[in-house]
């Protein structure tokens, strides 16, 4: 049934929930799991020696995400494809889709709220707006967001103990 399974990483980050669950469903339905991360060329179109320093850093960060990961799912007896392109997120993995065939994408959404989600919005769930295929999500804490908080996402002042 799932044959190709998507699974975007983000550079430089270091925790994702979703390699466990892209692996899990691999093992499940003996398919290949093709790891991409997208390398923002905004950077590029910016002028000055840092901006291209920048670029070559995300890029970097970018490739050892995919290569961590894609390790990560050998060392589980999983087939893996790994790969690094260019351009914004979204757009990345709407063409990995089409480009790899694949049946599935697994991967994280971040559990933000309040004026963060707005700001910061989300590129799972754009993905699962614009996928032709199935999507699944696996939540992950944002760490910055450990506080209490109420349902409209704002700071739980009573869960600091005092009335």
């Amino acid at each position: 049934m799932y044959d190709e399974i998507l699974l975007p990483v983000a550079p430089g980050s270091e925790a994702n929930d979703a390699v466990p669950h892209a692996a899990s469903l691999a093992e499940r339905y003996d398919a290949t799991v093709h790891v991409v991360s997208a390398s923002d060329t905004l950077a590029r179109t910016l002028r000055g020696p840092q901006a291209g320093a920048f670029a070559e850093r995300v890029e970097s960060a970018a490739q050892e995400r995919v290569e961590t990961v894609s390790a990560e799912l050998e060392a589980a007896g999983v087939d893996v494809v790994g790969d690094v392109r260019q351009g914004q997120p979204v757009t990345v993995i709407e063409n990995a889709i089409a480009d790899t065939g694949a049946d599935m994408v697994v991967m994280p959404s971040h559990t933000r709220s309040g004026i963060r989600r707005v700001l910061l919005g989300s590129v799972t769930e754009k993905v699962v707006r614009v996928s032709a295929v199935p999507v699944v999500t696996v939540p992950m804490a944002d760490p910055e967001e450990s506080e209490p908080t109420d349902e409209a996402g704002e700071r739980d002042e009573s869960a600091d103990g005092e009335a």
